[in-house]
């Protein structure tokens, strides 16, 4: 794995590992690239995986203006990944928050996206009754007015998460890793703000890319927007892994895999 830094007015932590084409990845909401290195590894022998911390989270420059954080600037980082590895063109994609920021990216410099790779795409605007968005608005609130740790118990990790102790353990230490004003910034500005599929509709019946749509069959926050947004492209596959949650990628590693492996050996033999 190789560790960079792409400079500019928000500089971003960059890995790169493997040889061959560029599959760009971003993380979700309280993430970091840490997070898609096990798709990396499996994928180094044919391609080359640009994973980045997005701005204000880990390793990534967090500003401290809000406008910094509107969902155009977060999804232009792609193509500022795109510019450092002096790739014209590339896969990209993401996981939950990382996906509509890559959708957004295709949406809008469509000549420099092969294909896009969308896990667990998040809820938008009056979908799942419209709690995702005041959650996000209610997690936002708390952090300014408990600080990260007290909030992120209450909201993410604590008791009512789910989360067996180890696995609360390791998402308080990746929350804990950013800067508190840019998770809020990031809450109000990208996740309450999330277009619905339907609101998406039109952009994406235009989108004549190859996409592979993939959620966990556990997952009920983004389980029935990635069933719509499949069917609202014209070019998806959409694959559903059993008994997994949100974070598909991590939870059913090598079923991911496996399914991102032929979805990308597709591209490769339709060239």
């Amino acid at each position: 794995m190789q560790v960079e830094r792409v400079a500019g007015e928000v500089g971003l932590h960059l890995e790169t590992e493997g040889a061959g084409p560029v599959l760009c990845l971003a993380h979700g909401f309280g993430g970091s690239a840490r997070n898609f290195r096990p798709q990396a590894r499996a994928l180094k022998d044919s391609w080359r995986t640009a994973l980045f911390d997005l701005r204000g989270h880990a390793r990534s420059e967090a500003p401290v203006a809000p406008e910094a954080y509107a969902p155009e600037c977060l999804a232009a980082d792609f193509g500022r990944v795109l510019d450092h590895l002096r790739v014209e063109c590339a896969v990209v994609g993401g996981l939950s928050m990382g996906a509509g920021l890559a959708l957004r990216f295709a949406s809008s410099h469509r000549e420099r996206v092969r294909a896009l790779v969308l896990a667990a795409f998040p809820p938008g605007v009056g979908e799942a009754g419209g709690r995702h968005r005041s959650w996000a608005l209610d997690f936002a609130a708390a952090i300014e007015r408990d600080g990260l740790e007290a909030a992120g118990a209450l909201y993410v990790w604590g008791e009512r998460s789910g989360f067996d102790p180890g696995t609360a353990k390791l998402v308080k230490l990746g929350f804990l890793e950013h800067p508190p004003h840019a998770i809020v910034n990031t809450l109000r500005r990208v996740l309450a703000q999330q277009p619905s599929v339907d609101a998406l509709a039109p952009e994406l019946a235009r989108l004549d890319v190859p996409v592979l749509v993939v959620v966990g069959g556990r997952d009920r926050l983004s389980l029935e927007p990635c069933r719509a947004l499949a069917a609202a492209l014209p070019h998806a596959e959409f694959e559903v892994i059993e008994g997994s949650g949100h974070v598909v990628n991590l939870a059913a590693r090598d079923a991911f895999n496996a399914r991102l492996v032929r979805f990308l050996a597709g591209l490769t033999d339709s060239r």
